[in-house]
């Protein structure tokens, strides 16, 4: 059975790192909504933006990753999974399509999240920049996993 393998954690935690080794273990197909945004708007788009390109490559994914489940291939979905709300809707739009839901959640410190994303920022390649006071203000979007979503901690 075609398995969606939801990855979850903060900036720089390692989620395209673990979904690109992910991805080819399984195999399976793998969405980063990073990297269609770098791709498509640039490696630092303009802020005033950033929400317009982000929901319309959010549609993209949207629209591809089912079809890949309905033909019985595993997806990768490396798009942060910040709320429960995206989380629940994920897992109920996998159920009827018939398919499992695995969820990993990866996380590190501050301290080691902000090197990563320097040490990232320096050399883009299909990443897109986060300066420092984005990831600090990003904090207050993201919701930690609840007692009662069972997960793989990485």
């Amino acid at each position: 059975m075609a398995t969606a393998h939801l990855i979850h954690g903060y900036l720089g935690a390692g989620k395209t790192t673990f979904a690109r080794q992910l991805e080819l273990s399984l195999p399976a197909i793998r969405f980063t909504h990073d990297e269609w945004m770098a791709r498509l708007y640039g490696t630092d788009p303009p802020l005033e933006h950033f929400p317009e390109n982000h929901r319309r490559v959010s549609e993209q994914i949207g629209a591809v990753w089912p079809r890949c489940l309905e033909l019985g291939l595993d997806v990768v979905l490396d798009l942060g999974f910040w709320s429960r709300s995206q989380r629940d809707e994920t897992r109920a739009q996998v159920a009827r399509i018939g398919a499992e839901v695995r969820l990993y959640h990866l996380s590190c410190s501050d301290e080691q999240a902000w090197q990563r994303i320097e040490k990232r920022n320096a050399a883009l390649d299909g990443s897109l920049f986060i300066a420092r006071n984005t990831f600090e203000v990003l904090k207050d979007r993201f919701e930690p996993l609840a007692s009662d979503e069972p997960r793989v901690a990485v």
